[in-house]
């Protein structure tokens, strides 16, 4: 496993691992967080919550050595880009929302746009040897 390989690991994981413990944290109401963040938009909770699942798979099949684990990145990248159009909407229709999930959601997406990029460029380097 080179450093790159390495670092695409440790970013699934902790992505994963930090997704997964804030939006749970929200969803099930844990530590006061649902009060802490505000005008939280559900769908959008919920879809960062599926996300941290499927990174936290893609980085275990990733170590498994498993050549198909982009797809897992792909899925949660339709889920997020399907969310992102869904809070365009949202918006549009005057739905209550704090300003940095705008911010957020760009990011989250954009970011496993990266991922997904990257993991699918190893996986086709793999199919090359």
């Amino acid at each position: 496993m080179n450093i790159t390989d390495k670092i695409l690991l440790t970013v699934l994981f902790l992505l994963g691992a930090l997704t997964l413990m804030l939006s749970g944290s929200v969803i099930f109401d844990l530590f006061g967080m649902r009060e802490m963040e505000g005008n939280y938009v559900d769908f959008i909770v919920w879809a960062n919550f599926i996300s941290s699942f499927l990174y936290i798979v893609t980085a275990i099949d990733f170590l498994r050595k498993k050549q198909w684990n982009w797809q897992y990145l792909a899925l949660s990248f339709v889920i997020l880009f399907g969310a992102s159009i869904a809070f365009w909407f949202y918006i549009d229709n005057g739905g209550i929302h704090e300003p940095k999930t705008i911010k957020a959601i760009i990011f989250r997406t954009i970011f496993t746009g990266i991922l997904l990029i990257s993991s699918f460029i190893k996986y086709k380097k793999g199919l090359k040897k």
